[in-house]
């Protein structure tokens, strides 16, 4: 939907109450948290972020037939379903916002890690379907960012790691002017994303912001979710978001996100 639809349907859209084109139910989820939690049973299973492992937790999910899947992830598991390599071939046109939106278990798991260690585990699972440079840029900011707020960085340190982002890669320059139906692609996506995370001072109004700009909401929302979540804590949530939430499934985040931080080098038991 447009802002302007959502606005004349909703008002302000802020209550999770399913439906939407994919029909879901109340609470449920979509690609954005099935692969996600797909990765994250991968580097689990394996006890590092592993490309061919991620493909395969990929392929095993598109099996499921899910209800909804991008184009270029779909392309990409089935060259890896159909070579067996879990690389797809670099293409600057695939700079979608695929890889991105499953990235919080790379951030939780190599939390502490070297630079470079951090960057090869981005791109090991990125590749398996976006081998994009922006798309590469993009995901490695809001790791980056993720990873900043977890340790209690500032909003200006947050800032400065945007700006970074934008200084190398210009096609990020964002403000604070409405941006509104971001597409998938991952300079419309991260420039919503960075504009309601800064112009916002509450977890629950940078998800209501960012979501209420409209276009592919469910992905805007996942990653600004998951900066915003970094840098305010979960206790920030909405209550009533929490209740709302497929019981199962947020059994199933929880789970997994305590176990990926105990996979990291930063790990200090204190942390959960």
């Amino acid at each position: 939907m447009t802002p302007r639809e959502i606005a004349y349907q909703y008002g302000i859209h802020r209550d999770i109450i399913g439906g939407g084109w994919l029909r879901l139910e109340k609470g449920d989820v979509t690609d954005d948290t099935e692969m996600s939690l797909a990765l994250g049973r991968s580097i689990l299973d394996e006890g590092r972020v592993d490309a061919v492992a991620a493909a395969k937790a990929f392929d095993a999910w598109m099996r499921t037939r899910p209800k909804d899947i991008g184009n270029t992830v779909r392309r990409g598991i089935l060259h890896f379903r159909n070579t067996g390599n879990a690389e797809s071939p670099s293409n600057d046109m695939d700079a979608g916002n695929g890889s991105c939106m499953r990235t919080l278990p790379v951030a939780l798991c190599m939390l502490g890690a070297e630079h470079d260690a951090i960057i090869e585990a981005s791109r090991a699972q990125a590749h398996t379907t976006h081998n994009a440079k922006l798309a590469d840029a993009g995901t490695e900011c809001v790791i980056d960012m993720i990873q900043s707020g977890i340790a209690g960085a500032s909003r200006e340190l947050l800032q400065a790691r945007a700006d970074e982002l934008v200084k190398h890669y210009p096609e990020f320059h964002f403000d604070n002017k409405e941006i509104e139906n971001p597409s998938g692609y991952i300079v419309d996506t991260l420039k919503v994303v960075f504009s309601s995370f800064f112009r916002t001072t509450r977890l629950e109004s940078c998800l209501i912001d960012v979501v209420n700009k409209g276009g592919d909401a469910d992905t805007t929302g996942a990653i600004a979710g998951m900066i915003a979540g970094a840098y305010y804590g979960c206790e920030n949530i909405p209550e009533i978001w929490r209740d709302s939430i497929n019981e199962k499934i947020m059994q199933q985040c929880m789970a997994q996100a305590d176990a990926l931080v105990e996979l990291s080098p930063m790990y200090n038991g204190y942390i959960k």
